[in-house]
């Protein structure tokens, strides 16, 4: 079975990188042009992260070290280690916009890429280091013995993970599990709160049919502004049961079609959130993240999410099983 290398991986990226550079919606750099480029900036920190090298001084004697690949990169020079952290903690925004825009053009890459049924959820990631107790945290007091601590995380309760100190990490996916939007925050930022931050690109870029979400993202209000625009939001709705609306609602979610999507959520969003702590090497029951601070831990969190969004479409493009993120992985290690 044939399978992609390296570096046909790279010329995947940078050729929908390019797309997306040109498109309308993507934001160009303004200014004096990038000494390195956004899209080899991408692949570097995508290499970086499947080695698991997270320390910038690591990365950068890395490249000394590698200088056939600063070719690929398209690197002149060797980068500061503080210019590496500057530019990782700015790809975020860029992250973000790249996939979204995957994630409308890949619909006419392949059927399994449609946006018609879309699923949402929220995924929490233990921070890197010790946890930091709510009644210090809210004293923004720090035990003396306490070191390492990333005093940028924040609490939040998970029904599988339990309380977490650390980061939650916000995706949209369709059925097969491919990426649509991705969004991270501390932990304790509610569902709610990103849901409503996301509706207006998430109604007019992908226009769904329906958004399946569990019962945490139940609003009457947002279920019947959603209504208005064409786009049904699917929720158990547990707690939303009186009331003709809710009455009329209940019915609704009771028809089969309906059933199915809610009962594939658990198939469709969950297990994307296991693929991106695979890409990322954190399995752990927390899944405890290898680098600290929000900045980090955003496009930490970002890039491991464009890993499988890229896989899926190499996998696509290749017919190998869609949801296989182990061949990307051995061709970056």
């Amino acid at each position: 079975m044939v399978t992609p290398t390296f570096a046909d991986y790279v010329d995947l990226l940078f050729n929908l990188f390019e797309r997306f550079w040109h498109h309308d919606s993507a934001r160009p750099h303004r200014g004096h042009p990038f000494v390195y480029e956004q899209k080899a900036l991408i692949v570097f920190f995508l290499l970086m992260q499947q080695r698991r090298l997270f320390r910038f001084k690591a990365q950068r004697r890395w490249l000394v070290h590698h200088p056939e690949l600063r070719t690929v990169f398209g690197f002149n020079s060797v980068p500061d280690r503080t210019t590496l952290s500057r530019r990782y903690k700015a790809l975020y925004d860029v992250l973000q916009d790249f996939i979204a825009f995957l994630g409308t053009y890949a619909e006419d890459l392949d059927p399994c890429f449609t946006s018609e049924d879309l699923y949402t959820d929220k995924s929490l990631f233990k921070a890197q280091g010790p946890v930091w107790h709510q009644s210090d945290r809210e004293a923004g007091r720090i035990p003396e013995k306490l070191r390492h601590l990333d005093t940028d995380g924040s609490w939040s309760k998970s029904g599988y993970h339990g309380w977490v100190y650390g980061y939650g990490l916000h995706l949209v996916d369709n059925r097969v599990g491919f990426p649509k939007m991705v969004q991270v925050e501390t932990a304790s930022v509610s569902e709610k709160l990103v849901i409503d931050q996301q509706a207006e690109p998430l109604i007019n870029n992908f226009h769904p049919a329906t958004v399946t979400t569990d019962n945490s993202y139940a609003q009457a209000m947002r279920i019947r502004q959603w209504a208005t625009r064409g786009v049904v939001l699917l929720t158990p709705a547990l707690k939303w049961t009186k009331g003709r609306y809710a009455e009329a609602y209940h019915r609704y979610i009771g028809w089969p079609e309906q059933v199915e999507l809610l009962r594939s959520r658990r198939t469709a969003i969950e297990p994307l959130f296991d693929l991106v702590a695979k890409a990322l090497g954190t399995t752990g029951h927390q899944k405890q993240l290898p680098i600290q601070r929000l900045d980090n831990v955003r496009t930490c969190l970002a890039l491991a999410t464009l890993t499988v969004q890229v896989a899926m479409i190499a996998n696509s493009i290749w017919g190998l099983p869609l949801r296989n993120i182990s061949t990307i992985a051995t061709a970056f290690t």
